[in-house]
C-alpha cells in the first residue's frame, strides 16, 4: 500500500473536549511525531478539567506523550458533558486558541462521536482552523459509535506499547473503566493496523484533504 508523507510538520494542534481524550484516540501518532522530529511546536487545548486532579494528570501525560517538543497546555474548565449548552464560550475559547498557533496539522475528536462534547469540539474545528488539515481521532469507549476511518497511521509496535504503558501510568482516575485496559488499546490498533497493512495503527477521520502540488 502507497502511503502519502506530509512534506514538513512544524507546529500541531492537539484538542480535546476532557483530560485524556488526545492520548487515547491520538497517543502513538503524537509520540511518533514528536520522536521524530525534535523540537516540534506542540499546542494543546483542553476544555474541561481546570482545577481538578484531572488537569494534572493531562499535564503530565501530555509532557510524557511529546517528548523534546516545545509544549504548551492549556486547560479550561467546561463542565464534563456541557459543551452544547457552552457552545458560544467553546467557540470562544477556540477562536482564542487559533490566535496563538499557525499548525501544520490539527488533531482533534470527529463528528461521528456519540459523546456530545466530543462531537461538537469536531463541529467547530472547521469554523475556526479553516485553511488547516483536520484529522479527527476515534476514542474507544462504551458507546457503540467506532465507524471506519479512511486514514490509518501506522504505528511501531514499541509505540503502542509506549501509549499503553503511559495511559495507566497517568491517568489512575479513569483504569477502573471497563473500557480502559491493555487489551482494548491494543486490539484497536491491531485492527486498525490489519487494515494499513502494518502491525498497528491508528484511525482518523479528515473534515478536508488537499492531494497534489499547490498551483
Amino acid at each position: 500500500m502507497r502511503a502519502l508523507v506530509p512534506d514538513g510538520l512544524d507546529e500541531l494542534v492537539l484538542l480535546g473536549a476532557h483530560c485524556d481524550d488526545i492520548p487515547i484516540g491520538a497517543g502513538g501518532t503524537v509520540l511518533s511525531l514528536c520522536r521524530a522530529r525534535p523540537g516540534l511546536r506542540v499546542r494543546a487545548l483542553v476544555l474541561s478539567g481546570a482545577g481538578t486532579a484531572r488537569e494534572a494528570e493531562e499535564r503530565a501525560a501530555l509532557a510524557a506523550f511529546c517528548p523534546g517538543a516545545d509544549l504548551a497546555v492549556t486547560v479550561l474548565d467546561m463542565p464534563d458533558g456541557r459543551l452544547p449548552t457552552h457552545w458560544e464560550w467553546a467557540k470562544e475559547r477556540l477562536e482564542e486558541f487559533r490566535r496563538t498557533c499557525e499548525p501544520d496539522l490539527v488533531l482533534a475528536g470527529h463528528r461521528g462521536d456519540d459523546h456530545q462534547d466530543h462531537r461538537e469540539l469536531a463541529k467547530l474545528v472547521p469554523t475556526v482552523f479553516r485553511d488547516h488539515l483536520a484529522l479527527g481521532y476515534e476514542i474507544l469507549k462504551a458507546e457503540p459509535d467506532l465507524t471506519q476511518p479512511p486514514v490509518l497511521w501506522p504505528l511501531d509496535p514499541d509505540v503502542v506499547d509506549e501509549k499503553i504503558r503511559l495511559l495507566h501510568e497517568h491517568y489512575p482516575s479513569q483504569v477502573a473503566r471497563n473500557w480502559f485496559d491493555d487489551e482494548a488499546f491494543r486490539g484497536l490498533a491491531r485492527i486498525r493496523g490489519v487494515q494499513a497493512g502494518r502491525r498497528y495503527a491508528e484511525g482518523f477521520h479528515p473534515t478536508r484533504l488537499l492531494v497534489g502540488a499547490p498551483a
